[in-house]
């Protein structure tokens, strides 16, 4: 189950999110008292940890 949380080390980057995406997060961070940045970071982590991979090859 996914659980926000706050606060990690960070390095900045830029990525281009769809604004139907951006809007949906914002209000999810907002509601629970989280920055943005905060809150993409921790569904990108949940993402990857819960990733299948069958023929992805990771570098």
């Amino acid at each position: 189950m996914f659980k926000i949380q706050k606060g990690s080390d960070s390095e900045s980057k830029t990525f281009r999110i769809p604004i139907e995406i951006i809007e949906r997060l914002g209000t999810l961070a907002s509601a629970n008292k989280l920055s943005l940045n905060q809150l993409v970071v921790q569904c990108l982590q949940y993402a990857l940890d819960n990733l299948e991979i069958s023929n992805i090859e990771t570098k």
